[in-house]
């Protein structure tokens, strides 16, 4: 059964306003009967401030009423109209059994050389292991390094499968991201800049052939003098 928010608060809230039995304040509040027998007598160590339930929308008017005309009747929580997400577990360091942990250097080996995209944090998540350790086995200054052995982490209980899988494509995933653009290579011409170069070069032949026709009337009437006089003499 779901509690109140504030426990005590409420509590002390339904002892001065609700001719409820301490029996029932206690089991709706998830407190001890006697908790709330002091509370009532003001022998509780703690100065508590009343809240109210049904200002906080955890309890009705007429829930109160019900149950103070039936000593048997349990109050029920009023539900929530926005509903309140999960409270998540604080996430622990992965617990590795003793009989496993000697299997760690030979797990993080195989991982370093089948996976370099991974971190040191991700494979410390994946195998329960500190990054100084890590170090050691990536640089080959591991006081045990000689015996070390590179083994698959799943065939050694130490992750599961889909953990490394998904540590392993959200790996090659940032690598991608991260990897500088390719540098891109000579590429076709557009048919249509094609079309415009083949269409501008007979142009520019018949503007060529045209300059060569032009020619000079005086330089050619000075070459026909001098053909005649050659040719008197």
């Amino acid at each position: 059964m779901t509690k109140p928010l504030m426990p005590k608060a409420t509590a002390m809230w339904l002892i001065n306003n609700t001719t409820l039995t301490f029996d029932q304040i206690a089991d709706f509040c998830g407190l001890h009967t006697l908790e709330v027998k002091a509370m009532a007598d003001d022998m509780h160590p703690e100065k508590i401030v009343p809240l109210d339930p049904v200002m906080m929308g955890q309890l009705t008017r007429d829930e109160i009423t019900a149950a103070e005309k039936d000593e048997r009747k349990k109050l029920v929580m009023t539900k929530s109209a926005v509903e309140l997400p999960a409270a998540k577990a604080k996430g622990r360091p992965r617990y590795t059994p003793v009989s496993r942990r000697q299997d760690r250097p030979d797990a993080i080996a195989w991982l370093v050389r089948n996976h370099p995209e991974l971190t040191d944090a991700e494979i410390g998540k994946l195998v329960g292991t500190t990054k100084a350790t890590i170090q050691a086995i990536r640089n080959r200054t591991h006081w045990n390094i000689a015996n070390i052995k590179p083994v698959d982490p799943v065939t050694l209980g130490l992750t599961s499968q889909l953990e490394l899988d998904l540590a392993v494509e959200k790996a090659a995933a940032r690598k991608a991201k991260n990897a500088p653009p390719e540098a891109k290579g000579a590429t076709l011409k557009p048919a249509s800049d094609v079309v415009k170069e083949e269409q501008a070069e007979p142009e520019q032949e018949s503007e060529a052939d045209e300059s060569q026709l032009k020619y000079d009337p005086a330089s050619v009437f000075a070459s026909f003098q001098r053909a005649r006089t050659d040719g008197k003499n």
